[in-house]
């Protein structure tokens, strides 16, 4: 029994592990990005670190506790999970784990090519299924409406476009055009209903507001899988580019906007899309040069790091603080 005077106690282990969300995937994405981005600035920009690798074992340890802690909730709470799957805006998240499993074989294939081989086959063969199953909720949930749709609907979109990254240098190249096409086909297709969604009806909440960042990610990761497959930059990857630069400028404009925005663990949102940008941006310069393309590069390098550090420093102060895995 607790005296009137005592201090309220937070939420209990049992509980939190109920509201352990789904999205705690976006933290791999973040993180295998970043992994990703800062191997390639040291290649291509000759930076004498040499920490992009200890990154990816960052990211690989991140993956597996998410993927651990998810599954002990499935196991205990099957009903919570079956509710976050009917959930219109959470079942989104679910592809993310299988874009996880794509990141970190990108992340492994220079230094481990038969391990990225196992990885990117069970996340390519889990994130078809993924899209294929979230693609029918879409359509035949009754319960979806416009207030619903939002950038996270591109989640699955995005994985399909990743596959052929490495995909191309591992399995034959028809492999990987099919998911590219799959992704290619329905970016501008989500992309229409997203917009319709921002410009005619109410604004995003709060919580959802870092999604805005998504926008960013389908052009960027497009234009360097587009390269991967085609082994030249031409001018459809100049379009790409172009794109995602733009997006990329049209959400910066709204800094002020988003800094004044409370911490949920959706701002993990500006983190993978700003890697992918990066990442695009070290492509460019390698493939085509140019002062331009070098001060993008390094001045989105620096905007993600620091963006990192501070998601890292806010995501530990709210699990301290039991503002995450509660019920919302």
């Amino acid at each position: 029994m607790t005296t009137p005077n005592a201090p309220a106690q937070g939420p209990q282990p049992e509980s939190r592990l109920r509201h352990f969300p789904i999205s705690f995937f976006a933290v791999v994405m973040g993180l295998a990005g970043f992994s990703i981005a800062w191997s390639r600035a040291e290649s291509i920009l000759h930076l004498p670190f040499a920490i992009g690798g200890a990154l990816g074992w960052l990211a690989a340890v991140a993956f597996a506790l998410i993927a651990l802690t998810y599954l002990l909730k499935f196991t205990r709470y099957p009903g919570e999970v079956a509710k976050e799957f009917r959930h219109p805006i959470r079942v989104n998240f679910f592809p993310a784990a299988s874009i996880g499993l794509i990141l970190l074989s990108i992340v492994a294939f220079e230094p481990a090519p038969g391990a990225a081989r196992v990885l990117w086959s069970v996340g390519t063969a889990l994130h078809l299924v993924l899209t294929l199953v979230v693609m029918n909720r879409w359509i035949h949930h009754p319960g979806i409406e416009m207030i619903h749709v939002n950038p996270a609907w591109f989640i699955p979109v995005v994985g399909n476009i990743l596959v052929p990254i490495v995909g191309v240098r591992l399995f034959p190249a028809e492999v990987s055009w099919f998911f590219f096409s799959i992704g290619l086909v329905l970016w501008p297709v989500l992309l229409t209903i997203v917009l319709n969604r921002l410009f005619f009806h109410a604004p995003l909440p709060p919580r959802l507001t870092p999604t805005l960042f998504i926008l960013v990610a389908p052009p960027a990761v497009a234009c360097i899988a587009y390269v991967a497959l085609t082994d030249r930059v031409d001018a459809m990857a100049h379009v790409l580019y172009s794109a995602a630069l733009f997006f990329t400028l049209l959400l910066s404009t709204s800094a002020a906007r988003f800094l004044r925005t409370p911490f949920f663990l959706s701002a993990w949102a500006y983190s993978f899309p700003l890697a992918a940008m990066t990442i695009a941006s070290l492509m460019m310069l390698h493939r085509v040069g140019g002062s331009g393309y070098a001060w993008i590069a390094i001045g989105l390098l620096v905007v993600l790091t620091l963006v990192i550090a501070l998601l890292l420093v806010r995501t530990a102060v709210a699990m301290a603080r039991h503002q995450v895995c509660v019920e919302e």
